[in-house]
């Protein structure tokens, strides 16, 4: 029986390796969706040896079909905003003590103790439904991080700029986390001086503003601010784990999550170093859904692990994508 817990333990490349391999045969075990996908491309499960031959599941599966464990049932069920009018993802998680210790792990590894910052989210989008992975994570780490000056924003920008000018001048330190349109209307209405607080940015227009580059989004961030640099948080719905950047768009994963990428015309194959392609990743806390994932982000995997993330890819279909989408 696999031990989830052991994921956060993992300090060494041979430790990930061994824990991907026995959660990938657990996975093929006892994951219907998975072992169907894995079967359907004949892939000889006992020659699966390294991480490079393990096969990864296109993201569109969270939308058509029930991905969890036999045996398993959802303590809570994680939905995507569907902005785009396509069916909605949908994420059974079977354990939120599970998300919990991820979500939380991972933030002290980048970001030491909650406890240490007032945590402040200006999450309109995600505030407006329900469902969402990102709110259930922000409110346990504001709640966590027990300073009574935290919490959630709607549209109330002037409150909001009020507040955080004066937690900074105040030497509190801030985090403020925010979906990309929302940190641009309130730098559109505010501009602040702040020295004590990180700006992360969640991405995403979410159909309210035209989308920009990376680039031009900090610049404005960082003006209207007066940060030096503009940090960024990479989830979605199907991980249960979030890799983060400090600056330049360049993100690191925790110890129990790691990003490869693919050849775009062949979604089989690795891309060599330093080449473009799909985003796969590997959340080793998606124990009892699927770890392995071909996301549909382009990305850029650089030679010490960290990522860079490009944009998204065409909506063309891809081989392997539609083996069961329609079974």
């Amino acid at each position: 029986m696999i031990q989830p817990d052991v994921i956060f333990s993992i300090q060494t490349a041979e430790e990930f390796e061994q824990m991907a391999l026995e959660t990938f045969r657990f996975q093929y075990q006892n994951v219907e969706v998975y072992r169907t996908y894995v079967d359907l491309l004949k892939v000889d499960v006992a020659s699966v040896s390294c991480l490079e031959k393990i096969p990864f599941l296109p993201i569109q599966f969270f939308k058509s079909k029930p991905i969890i464990a036999q045996g398993y049932k959802p303590e809570i069920e994680f939905t995507s905003s569907g902005t785009t009018g396509t069916e909605t993802s949908r994420h059974m998680v079977a354990s939120t003590n599970l998300y919990r210790k991820s979500f939380t792990n991972g933030f002290q590894y980048f970001y030491g103790d909650e406890k240490n910052y007032c945590i402040l989210a200006l999450l309109p989008s995600y505030l407006e439904r329900t469902g969402s992975s990102l709110v259930y994570m922000v409110d346990e780490l504001v709640r966590r991080s027990g300073n009574p000056d935290g919490g959630f924003y709607l549209n109330q920008f002037d409150s909001l700029a009020a507040k955080l000018q004066h937690l900074d001048e105040s030497g509190q330190k801030c985090l403020l986390i925010g979906v990309s349109f929302a940190l641009l209307d309130l730098a559109e209405r505010h501009k602040l001086s702040l020295k004590n607080t990180i700006i992360m940015e969640t991405g995403g227009m979410k159909g309210r503003r035209k989308e920009i580059v990376r680039e031009e989004l900090h610049g404005v961030l960082k003006q209207a601010f007066g940060v030096t640099s503009i940090h960024s948080e990479y989830g979605m719905t199907e991980l249960l784990s979030q890799a983060y950047s400090k600056g330049d768009g360049v993100f690191t994963c925790p110890p129990w999550m790691q990003v490869l990428i693919r050849e775009v015309q062949d979604p089989l194959t690795l891309a060599p170093p330093g080449a473009t392609g799909g985003v796969n990743v590997i959340d080793l806390a998606n124990v009892y859904s699927c770890s392995f994932i071909q996301t549909q982000d382009l990305g850029r995997l650089n030679a010490d692990g960290s990522f860079e993330v490009l944009g998204r890819m065409d909506s063309a279909p891809v081989r392997g994508c539609n083996l069961l989408v329609y079974g």
